[in-house]
């Protein structure tokens, strides 16, 4: 497996998984352009820096990117502690944004990877809601339709990762079959990352206790980054439309 010569957008490249894909993708070959709304903290190819929450910040930061892109990393992403908004926002709505945006740029045979998560396996209940959001055009009608169905704080980050999940599986195919770009999902479990800690004060420390059990331990950013770029390597050319759990076996212990 290399990612050598092709061209890779890695966004929230300066720290957890996106610091490690970033310098995997390097160390194989690969040229990474990195964008994040901090300044970088590593050896990058190119660097944009952005708010991925902004459409005219992703607008500016997609004119920025180079004509052609071989892969597009969509790491960035901030836990259910931030606001509903900015997490619906910077999650789902801006991903989609940047990812639609940077479609043109991406020929057949490119990949596009999402960072989805454990947290948004229970997807299926709420599949009607998903589909309907996943079937808004753009970021504005995206939002609206937000206002028009609320998401509860307290559940927002696994809301908008079961939204994830739906509207990368619903618009997968059609990518695949109209442009030849393939797109999937990693969906990590808990992973020693700077906002690990955000997430046991979103899920509450008796669901953190109760699923200690089930775990060895949290994964490191490094064992996850490795699965992100077999996804955007050849040798997954017929793997698309799928979520693919990187979690140290830890949704197998719900069946």
């Amino acid at each position: 497996m290399t990612l050598a010569n092709k061209t890779i957008v890695v966004t929230g490249c300066c720290s957890g998984i996106g610091a490690d894909f970033a310098k995997l993708a390097r160390s194989q070959g690969a040229r990474v352009i990195g964008i994040d709304r901090n300044d970088p903290t590593l050896s990058l190819d190119g660097f944009v820096k952005a708010d991925l929450g902004d459409t005219a910040s992703i607008d500016a930061a997609i004119a920025q990117l180079p004509e052609r892109i071989d892969a597009l990393a969509n790491i960035a992403g901030v836990p259910g502690t931030a606001p509903t908004d900015v997490v619906a926002r910077v999650n789902y709505l801006g991903l989609r944004h940047l990812t639609l945006g940077a479609l043109a740029r991406m020929p057949a045979g490119a990949a596009i990877v999402n960072i989805s998560s454990i947290l948004g396996a229970q997807w299926p209940e709420r599949l009607e809601l998903h589909r309907e959001l996943a079937a808004t055009a753009s970021f504005a009608e995206g939002a609206h339709w937000l206002r028009d169905h609320p998401v509860e704080q307290a559940t927002c980050y696994q809301y908008f990762k079961e939204a994830l999940i739906v509207w990368t599986l619903t618009q997968s195919q059609k990518i695949f079959l109209e442009r030849g770009v393939r797109m999937n999902c990693v969906a990590p479990g808990p992973v020693f990352t700077p906002i690990l800690g955000d997430f046991v004060t979103m899920l509450g420390a008796e669901r953190v206790q109760a699923d200690a059990h089930r775990m060895k331990r949290p994964a490191f950013s490094d064992e996850v980054a490795p699965v992100v770029a077999f996804l955007c390597d050849d040798a997954s050319r017929w793997v698309s439309g799928i979520n693919l759990p990187v979690d140290g076996g830890l949704a197998s212990t719900y069946i």
